[in-house]
């Protein structure tokens, strides 16, 4: 399997993907899939959504596979949490 070599810098990739989210991708998304991820071609604006980033990103690759992809957990801040966490 070929390893994609990121095209932009870390700050670059960021600031691309969240202006997508906001601007092109949220308003589709955010009402029926709350806590999925959003797998976001930074070059293209596809994307794909999945209960997790493997699945999300395996179908983005499908149709895109030189993708440069962005994720975005719907409707949280952050993609992954640190720590422990106790429901209930």
């Amino acid at each position: 399997m070929a390893v994609r070599q990121p095209r932009y810098s870390k700050e670059e990739f960021a600031r691309r993907g969240d202006e997508i989210y906001e601007s092109q991708v949220r308003q589709q998304v955010e009402v029926e899939n709350h806590g999925k991820i959003v797998a976001i071609d930074i070059e293209t604006g596809a994307f794909e959504v999945g209960k997790n980033s493997i699945i999300a990103s395996d179908l983005l690759l499908a149709h895109h596979p030189d993708a440069q992809i962005w994720f975005v957990r719907i409707g949280h801040r952050a993609v992954h949490r640190i720590g422990y966490f106790e429901a209930g």
